[in-house]
């Protein structure tokens, strides 16, 4: 990918420069969006951009650009750069002040980059391709806004290199109560006796588009019951099934937790059924 955006200007990705004054750079002061698009279809926009405008008003930065606006600059990043299958990146950070202060600066204006990455193929719903995921566990020790999607995310980054460090492909958090949170980078699901389960949404839990898109789904076009429920690691650890989910991913089985296989260590039917549901309807929203 050579072509990004950058202050309402497209260009080189080479060419492209943020001032180190800016506050992204210096406090991981802003918010960003990953949006899949593939065959030039994007999944999930509406929602994506809406949960953009809300973290860009809950964080106080004054950047209104509505959804047309956004879907142009998202569409010109497609047809610049090469690739059935990517993922667009939006961000907006507070912007460059003249010094280094912790209070918010008045009268600078916020810096807005996108750009656009290779992501892997679309799911299918076939237990044969799928990737089965094995993740590690941890205590959750990040901040108490992981409702807000700032671009800050060291602390999700040490948590998904805990377990990227010891060769699993994730990481799942659990609170001091011994709660399932989410993952380093994901949403989180147990599925017992046909049932999809998953933590309620609150500031402890980033609340993915990738998920709403798929609780709307199951509900609507299937008879799979859904609960959204405090779950514990006992639990975890005794589901028939466990998922992940993010924009990239869609909705990955995981097989294996802390070496341990989950169920009878195969990819189950209740996944393929909300696979192919999510496949059938995902250019919805």
């Amino acid at each position: 990918m050579s072509i990004v955006f950058l202050n309402n200007e497209f260009m080189p990705m080479e060419e492209a420069k943020i001032s180190p004054m800016d506050r992204g750079f210096l406090f991981g002061d802003g918010i960003y969006e990953v949006i899949p698009a593939y065959n030039g279809k994007l999944v999930g926009f509406g929602p994506h951009i809406d949960r953009m405008n809300q973290g860009l008003e809950l964080i106080g930065i004054d950047f209104k650009w509505d959804q047309n606006q956004w879907r142009k600059v998202c569409d010109e990043l497609i047809a610049k750069n090469d690739g059935e299958n990517l993922g667009i990146y939006l961000h907006v950070s507070r912007g460059a002040d003249s010094k280094r202060f912790h209070a918010y600066p008045e009268n600078v204006a916020p810096t807005v980059f996108a750009y656009a990455f290779d992501i892997p193929a679309a799911n299918v719903p076939d237990k044969t391709k799928a990737k089965g995921y094995k993740v590690a566990t941890t205590q959750d020790l990040r901040w108490q806004r992981c409702n807000i999607k700032s671009t800050a995310l060291l602390g999700n980054v040490m948590h998904f290199q805990f377990g990227y460090a010891q060769g699993y492909n994730e990481t799942l958090l659990y609170n001091v109560k011994n709660e399932l949170t989410e993952a380093g980078a994901c949403n989180a699901y147990i599925v017992k006796d046909g049932v999809v389960i998953t933590p309620p949404l609150d500031n402890q839990i980033l609340p993915g588009i990738t998920r709403f898109m798929l609780l709307e789904i199951l509900r609507k076009y299937s008879d799979i019951k859904v609960e959204e429920r405090i779950v514990t690691m006992d639990e975890v650890f005794n589901a028939d099934e466990v998922w992940i989910t993010s924009s990239s991913k869609e909705i990955a089985p995981v097989v294996e937790i802390d070496g341990k296989p989950v169920g009878n260590g195969q990819i189950g039917d209740v996944w393929l059924a909300a696979q192919t549901q999510y496949t059938a309807h995902k250019f919805e929203f």
